[in-house]
Formats: structure tokens, sequence, C-alpha cells
């Protein structure tokens, strides 16, 4: 074991091993999402496993399948975006037109599966002649490009699937999936350090030990999506559709007065059946008592009350907060104790709508009203 050894070693089989472990729990529980989370995983492993093999004497990658396609960068960026796919829609499913994904990945592993059948010495002479370097770039390139078009379809789909998940749940912590826009972001950290350690190598012509550090990145990279991916729950009722999801509904779909009819019947609801005290209630578990389509409760709530779902059921949430705490019965509670009786799920959810519907921390509030303590 040596510095540059030990940490490659441990990101390789650490990422193998819950890739393994993902690809189980996928097949099991009928995830698709962590089978593709599993194959993140898998990809990113490939990414150190050059270096790793390399740093631990292993040398018969570039010995005996020097040439061969192994690289599978070309699949990185639409794993990923399906990944996403899978994670926000538990109904998705994957269709014949989605093999398209795979042509660059496909015309690369064709176009070097047949230099390498040519053996080891016409693959040599391929390597330092002018057409392989220039293949090389154009594959660079390519590489670059695919990085950069499903990491913008990535990004912009979790910014809309962020957007509607204010108008479905009302506890939006646990399906927020900040932890992926990290990880992009985290990813292209590393890709631009990658390619600027590689173009210093080729101005000061770095030995191998040096490419060691985005190496170590990636490893980082490993941790990250393994901690924060296992982790990641999926409920059933996550059902996203980025098409229908984009599209903002007609506030002249319900007449003004459909509206306020609707708009009586969710308060009489909202006052007597106390939906909002559910920490995990949703626009379609609302629209059930009312026996409403989702879509058209929605349309209710942004019209008559010009808020979102998310807003409106803790702002309710938030009064009943406010009244509890009025009540000398509950002194012996933490503020966090009576905001987990009122149908928050978590204190950052808490503090964050209690600040936007006051304008002032829980703590603070209490301060005012009753003298209690509260470890903010």
């Amino acid at each position: 074991m040596s510095f540059y050894t030990t940490p490659l070693q441990f990101g390789y089989f650490f990422g193998c091993l819950f890739a393994i472990l993902l690809w189980v729990r996928g097949n099991r529980e009928e995830r698709l999402s962590d089978t593709m989370l599993g194959w993140v995983l898998f990809l990113l492993v490939l990414e150190i496993q050059d270096y790793t093999f390399g740093f631990s004497g292993i040398n018969f990658l570039w010995e005996e399948l020097n040439g061969f396609p192994r690289s599978l960068s070309f699949l990185f960026g639409p794993t990923i975006y399906f990944y996403l796919k899978s994670q926000i829609n538990r109904q998705f499913s994957f269709r014949m037109a989605d093999l398209l994904h795979l042509i660059p990945w496909m015309v690369y592993f064709l176009f070097h599966s047949a230099i390498f059948l040519q053996g080891s010495d016409f693959v040599k002479e391929w390597q330092s002649s002018v057409a392989g370097r220039v293949t090389d770039v154009i594959e660079t390139l390519a590489i670059l490009g695919v990085y950069a078009v499903y990491f913008a379809k990535s990004l912009s789909m979790y910014r809309q699937y962020r957007q509607w998940t204010e108008t479905q749940f009302s506890d939006t912590d646990a399906v927020s999936l900040i932890w992926y826009r990290n990880f992009l972001y985290l990813m292209i950290f590393i890709i631009l350090f990658k390619w600027l350690w590689f173009f210093i190598d080729v101005v000061l012509t770095l030995d191998f030990y040096q490419d060691w550090w985005w190496n170590l990145a990636t490893v980082a990279a490993i941790v990250y999506v393994t901690i924060s991916g296992y982790q990641q729950q999926q409920t059933m009722k996550m059902v996203f559709n980025e098409s229908g999801a984009a599209t903002e509904p007609s506030r002249r779909v319900i007449p003004d007065l459909d509206v306020a009819d609707w708009k009586q019947k969710l308060l009489v609801v909202m006052e007597q059946e106390k939906p909002y005290l559910e920490p995990e209630l949703t626009l379609a578990d609302l629209a059930r008592k009312l026996k409403i389509a989702p879509p058209l409760l929605s349309q209710v709530i942004n019209t008559a009350f010009e808020k979102n779902f998310n807003d409106f059921i803790n702002a309710y949430r938030v009064e009943d907060f406010k009244m509890r705490m009025q009540r000398p019965e509950v002194r012996h509670l933490t503020l966090l104790g009576i905001a987990l009786d009122c149908g928050f799920n978590s204190k950052a959810t808490f503090n964050r709508a209690f600040r936007k519907h006051t304008g002032q921390s829980p703590s603070e509030y209490g301060a005012n009203s009753v003298q209690r303590e509260y470890d903010e």
C-alpha cells in the first residue's frame, strides 16, 4: 500500500460493492432508479480503473488489452440522465427509442474494435499515426459534447421537477434530490479539472503520478454518490411527467363561480378534517378527499389563494403551531415537538416554512409569546 494506491483502491472497491448492492436492491424492490444508480457508480469506478490498477502494479489493461475499447465515457451522460428520470417517475420504463442514446458509444466501440482485431502491431502503429491522434482529439471533443448535452438536460429536468414538487407535496425535503444537483456540479468541476490537468500535462509533460489528483477527485464523487444516493428513498406516489409539468394549467378551465364553490369546499375540509396534520400529505391525497382531479385542485389553490400547494398546506401548519403555543398543556414540549404534531416532518422544513409565513424564526416567535428554549 502507498499514498497513491490506497485511496484509489478504496474508491474502486467501495464503488463496486455499492453498485452491486444497488443492483440487488433494485431487482428485489423493482426500483429501476436503484439499478441506474448502480450503473452510475460502476461508470465512475471505471473512470479510475486504469490508474487504480496502474498504481497497484497491475498492467494487463495496456499490455494485453492495449487498444481495446474499454472506455464507457460516452454512456455516463445518458446514465445520470436516465437515473433522474427513473427516480422522479416510479412508472418510468425504457422504450426502444431510448436505444438511440447508445449510438455515440456504439460508434466508438465498433470503430476501435475493428482496429483492435487487427493485432497489437497495427494498434501501436495506429496510435502513433496522425490519423490516430486526430481521432483521439475528435473523440475527446465528442465526449465533452455528450457530457454538456446530458448535464444540461439533467439540470433542466431537475429544475422543472423542483418546481413541480412545490405543487404536489406538503413536505418537499424528502424528495428534493438536492444531492443529485450537487453531484452534477461536482462532476462538472471534476471534468473541467481533469481536462485542465490534461492540457497542463501536454505543456509540462507531467509524470504518471501527477494524474493521481483528478482520480482522487473522482473517488470523492464515488463516496458522495454512494452515501447520498443509497439512502435516497423513492415514494410510490412519485410520478413526474416532464412534458406535463412544463405546462401551467390554464386559469380559464374552471368558471369563476366554480372556483368560489371549490374554495369553500376546500376550506371546510381543511377546518373539519385537518388533513395538514398528515406529514406526507400530497396534492393527490387532498384531491381524493374532495373528489376532484389533482390538476383542478391545484388550479383552485393557485387561483383562490394565490399560493402553491406546499405553501397552502404549510400555512395551515404554521397557524396551528401558533395556536398550540398559547395552550398551557404544551409548555413541556419543545417548539420542534409542537411542530411535528402540526404535520411538519423535519426541523429544516419547519424553520423554513415558519420564517416564510411569519418573517420570524420559530425561536424568535417563541421568545415573543411563550418563553421556552429551542435549539435552532
